[in-house]
This record gives structure tokens, sequence and C-alpha cells, in this order.
């Protein structure tokens, strides 16, 4: 009885969970006009579109990764086809609707469960992979501050002038991490579960993970920007950055409104603000909405399996 009523209640969250990402599709595209989005695909060179596209796939499959270090962290092994399908899901419904640690946690919590994957297992790698996410975003996002500070628009009321002091944060931040990786060997036992810090491999596996991630996801926008923008990718990275953990930090799904406020901020002295909203449309389309598109019909095809062999 208790068995049946998980899976129903499984099954539950994922008919919601597609439900949402049907919401989720249909209220931003009620944001712009139809053709705004097609003029503004149409303007870029399909070359570039073209490198969007595979720069996004590679930046999907690396974002496996957090799931398969979380594992490995857990010492739970799991097929890699069942982490990769259920990390995919669970990563174009965050990135686009947001509020990842409940999208994000009941995606996976859904897929793991059904394969025998424990609550608390299922929570460790959760914490895990969201972890992994932010130490990414503070190792690049740090260095870079550093060494090219970018200047903070004075429209954002930040009391320091440059992204430097963010930057010496960061640093400091994935130091300490790195530190208490190698001298932190004590287990902390909650409620009867063990919990650890990750050995120094995985601290440097996730830092690696992560900062992929990230890069590839800023080269998606950056190839898709206006051809006559003079911009070179680190600086642009740097701001990337910068409005996406504005975006991030908001809560709003996909940082909208926040991230795109930042970016033409920055941009809009070198660029036109019209030129640079087509380009971040397509940016939304390509690493956005296309991966939510395939993401939500794999859902719906894994629901329709899955009530008819139940």
């Amino acid at each position: 009885m208790l068995k049946k009523l998980r899976l129903n209640f499984s099954s539950l969250i994922g008919l919601l969970l597609l439900l949402l990402s049907l919401w989720a599709i249909a209220n931003e595209l009620r944001q712009y006009n139809y053709r705004d989005i097609l003029n503004s695909l149409a303007a870029i060179p399909k070359s570039r579109l073209s490198w969007a596209i595979w720069l996004t796939t590679l930046g999907y499959v690396v974002m496996i990764g957090y799931d398969i270090l979380g594992f490995n962290y857990i010492n739970r092994s799991l097929s890699w086809n069942k982490i990769a399908f259920t990390n995919f899901i669970s990563s174009a419904f965050s990135n686009t609707i947001g509020f990842a640690l409940l999208t994000g946690s009941a995606i996976r919590y859904r897929f793991y469960s059904t394969w025998g994957v424990s609550a608390v297992a299922i929570a460790q790698v959760i914490a895990f992979a969201n972890f992994t996410f932010w130490l990414g975003m503070f190792a690049v996002a740090g260095l870079l501050f550093l060494i090219n500070p970018l200047k903070i628009p004075t429209q954002l009321h930040l009391p320091f002038a440059t992204v430097r002091p963010i930057g010496v944060i960061f640093i400091l931040l994935v130091t300490v991490y790195l530190l208490g990786s190698i001298f932190i060997r004590q287990t902390l036992i909650i409620r009867g579960h063990e919990s650890r810090f990750p050995s120094f491999k995985i601290s440097l596996a996730q830092i690696a993970i992560s900062s992929f991630d990230w890069i590839l996801a800023a080269a998606v926008l950056y190839v898709v920007l206006p051809t006559n923008i003079s911009l070179s990718y680190i600086d642009f990275l740097g701001i990337y950055l910068l409005a996406m953990f504005a975006g991030v930090v908001s809560n709003v799904p996909g940082g909208l409104g926040v991230f795109e406020t930042i970016i033409l901020l920055i941009l809009s002295s070198k660029v036109s603000a019209a030129a640079v909203l087509g380009s971040m449309l397509a940016y939304r389309g390509v690493y956005y909405f296309l991966p939510l598109l395939v993401a939500a019909g794999l859902l719906g095809i894994y629901e329709l399996r899955f009530r008819k062999g139940n």
C-alpha cells in the first residue's frame, strides 16, 4: 500500500512538472511578439546559431557531471543513462523555471526514488549538485573579477565601483572549501546519517565541471551577439557572470528581467539595446526553451509509458 502511494505521488510530481513547463513556455512567450523573436533569430548568421546549439548541447552534457560526481561522493552506484536522463530533465526545468531547489529536487526525487535510491541519498546528491553549481561560479567569477575587474553600473547602487571586492570574497570561499577538503576528515552524523567533506580530488572535480558549465553557458550568448560589437570573450564572461549571479540570487525564473537589465546597462554603450535584446531572445530560445521543450517531451513520454506499465 505504502509503495503504491509512493509511486502515485511520484507520478503526480511528474505530471505537475510537465504542466509547469508548458505554463513557463506560454507565460514567457507572452512577453514578446512572436514576430520579434523570429526577426531576432533571422538576423543571426546560421553558422553562429549552429554554434550556439552545439555549445548548449555540450553544456547540458557537462551538467550530467554534477550528479555523476554526487553519486561518486556518496559511494552509491546508478547507471549513467539513468543519471543523464534525470539530470537533463532537472537542469532544463530548473534553468528555465527557476527555484532550482524546488524544481530540480522534485525531478530528482521522482526518478531516483523509482530506481531504488533512498530519500537520504537523493538529498545528499541534490545538496552536492547545488553546491557544485555555486562553487564553479565562485571560482571563475572570483578569478575574473580579480584580474579583470568590471565596473559596476551606477544604476545598481552597490557600495563599490568595481567587482573586485566580490572577486576577493569568492576566491576566499573557494580557498576555504579546498582547505577543508584537505584538512577536515571528521564525519558529521545528523539523525543517524553520515556527512563528510569531499576529498580534495572530488573538490577539484567539482570546480572543474562547474567552471566548464559556466564558461559554456556564457559562450552560447557570446556567439549570438551582434558581430560588430568590440568585446572579447573574457571581458564578456565577466559581464555574464555578474548578470547571472544577480539573476540566480533573485530566484526569478531564468533570471528573467534581472539578467537582461545588467547586460543591457553594460553593453548599451557598445551596441544598440535593440540588437542586444535580440541576441538575448535568441540565447533564451536556444539555451532555455529548446532544452525545456525536449525535456518536457521526454518527461511526457516517460510518464505515459510509466502509467501503462502500472
